[in-house]
């Protein structure tokens, strides 16, 4: 559990630098910086979505993923529980179940967590967790002098994520081989990209709606090594 404790860390203290540092940026600059923030978070999607080696199971999962996630609703659970930790722990701060929601995704989809996290629980390997701090922390700078405190919360969702993943490793560990990771890499990018947009102001896309399509390839490519 080392890499994802360290990643929380680094979420919180980016955080608290990006609050710092939000206190010296001129409200005129702000529209332009989540410009930029929305505009690098999609070609980070785009980058991770091209991987892809299916793209008929990537759209097929994304179809899927979808239909599940809007049947359970799970971005309006995701946005009360924002909006009950902003009752809490931001009164007054207009962006903070924004700001927990957008990094919470952000941090959360990706190789990176997938990887590490297994890494981490089958060998005790923590680097690519590391890795992943110092970009989660660097994202969290950003994010809070824009967003707030509410990105400081996504450390909840990314411990649950990760610390289940690196916990449960030696039995998921067949179950998520390279194929496999590669697929709901390529599903995760297109949610990123998503992310994106939402953050540019484009269109209210659901986001949140569409995680359970992350898992589509596990269950497709496993079914299809048994038949």
């Amino acid at each position: 559990m080392l890499g994802t404790i360290v990643n929380i860390i680094a979420i919180i203290l980016g955080t608290l630098l990006g609050i710092f540092i939000k206190k010296g940026i001129k409200e005129k600059y702000k529209n332009t910086i989540i410009d930029g923030i929305g505009l690098s978070v999609a070609i980070i999607g785009i980058t991770g979505a091209v991987e892809t080696n299916n793209i008929i199971l990537v759209i097929g999962s994304i179809v899927v993923g979808s239909i599940i996630g809007e049947l359970i609703d799970i971005d309006l659970k995701l946005e009360n529980l924002g909006d009950r930790l902003e009752q809490k722990f931001g009164k007054g701060d207009s962006n903070f179940s924004k700001g927990f929601v957008t990094a919470s995704l952000v941090f959360v989809i990706g190789a990176m967590a997938i990887v590490g996290s297994l890494e981490s629980g089958l060998s005790g390997n923590h680097e690519t967790l590391f890795a992943k701090s110092i970009l989660d922390g660097v994202m969290s700078v950003i994010f809070a002098s824009t967003l707030g405190i509410g990105v400081a919360f996504s450390v909840f969702p990314v411990f649950i994520y990760q610390g289940s993943i690196t916990l449960l490793a030696n039995l998921v560990k067949d179950v998520l081989t390279p194929e496999v990771i590669t697929e709901m890499s390529a599903v995760g990018g297109i949610l990123i990209l998503a992310i994106g947009i939402n953050i540019l102001g484009i269109k209210k896309i659901k986001v949140a709606n569409m995680l359970p399509a992350i898992f589509v390839p596990i269950i497709y490519l496993a079914l299809t090594n048994i038949i």
